[in-house]
């Protein structure tokens, strides 16, 4: 209860504070209505039309509840106006993106890790790739791969491991580099072949470097994968429902489909929790 209270505290607070914004910005159409009309409005009329508009600037909690609702179970699974469908689209592409971006982050670090010459050319490179701005490269990768053809999951998965795998190259190198010079030297007297130092020492001691990396870069790819679904005017995903409502002025419908997005963010970052409890828990290294 104690972590309980302070929580909804600030829920509650941002509620309020949304309700109140909600009327600030949409009032001023209620007012514009009822100056063309030659009528006056109480303060109170005023709050209840900026409610309940069809398209609001701000649209107020409830609407964008009563739409994420209805995006969800008002309708049916399959149907191209429901959340869930478009989510899945959206979903099987980030996970796409992630398992590409987490195998070459690994890789790579692996890498960086056992050769002084990658770590002073690759590294650099990779950190400099993450100073392009997503908006930039996206459409220039969803244009070259849509001129050989290539069109779908793969190229959103392509720029989702964009953004997932530079999360995964550092948490994992500062991992791998986690062990001190005394854990190596004793090894080294027992005169532990590279490998066996990798596999007994530097990967076991990068595995919470890894899953910290791993929330930050599931995250990321979700984030990828919408983004490289509103330059290719994609029909279908959860970017598809947030440029059609942008197309359409539909507000809740926008709002409706970021909560999602957000809600389908906080999933994966907690089953990649559940997944790092287990595997510390199997190591040795939590209670």
């Amino acid at each position: 209860m104690k972590m309980v209270a302070p929580v909804l505290t600030v829920l509650a607070a941002i509620i309020l504070l949304w309700y109140g914004a909600t009327v600030w910005l949409n009032s001023q159409w209620t007012y514009d209505q009822a100056a063309r009309a030659g009528q006056e409005v109480s303060f109170s009329e005023v709050v209840v039309d900026t409610m309940n508009q069809k398209r609001p600037v701000l649209p107020a909690p409830h609407q964008v509840a009563e739409g994420l609702w209805q995006g969800v179970f008002g309708q049916k699974f399959t149907s191209k106006r429901s959340l869930v469908f478009h989510g899945w689209i959206t979903l099987s592409a980030t996970l796409a993106g992630f398992a590409l971006g987490t195998g070459l982050g690994i890789l790579l670090a692996v890498g960086i890790t056992h050769s002084r010459a990658m770590d002073l050319s690759v590294m650099p490179w990779a950190i400099a790739s993450q100073t392009i701005p997503i908006l930039a490269i996206a459409p220039m990768v969803i244009v070259v791969l849509a001129s050989l053809g290539i069109t779908g999951l793969l190229p959103k998965a392509i720029i989702a491991a964009y953004l997932s795998f530079f999360p995964v190259l550092v948490g994992m190198v500062k991992g791998l580099r986690a062990p001190d010079h005394m854990q190596l030297d004793l090894l080294k007297t027992y005169n532990a072949s590279q490998g066996a130092t990798f596999w007994k020492l530097r990967l076991p001691s990068s595995m919470p470097y890894l899953f910290a990396s791993l929330k930050v870069g599931v995250a990321a790819s979700l984030v990828g994968t919408i983004v490289a679904e509103l330059p290719a005017g994609a029909t279908r995903g959860l970017g598809a429902r947030l440029l059609s409502g942008s197309y359409y002025g539909q507000t809740v419908q926008i709002w409706s489909a970021l909560f999602a997005a957000a809600a389908l963010a906080a999933i994966l970052v907690v089953v990649v929790g559940i997944i790092e409890q287990i595997t510390l828990k199997r190591m040795g290294m939590v209670r």
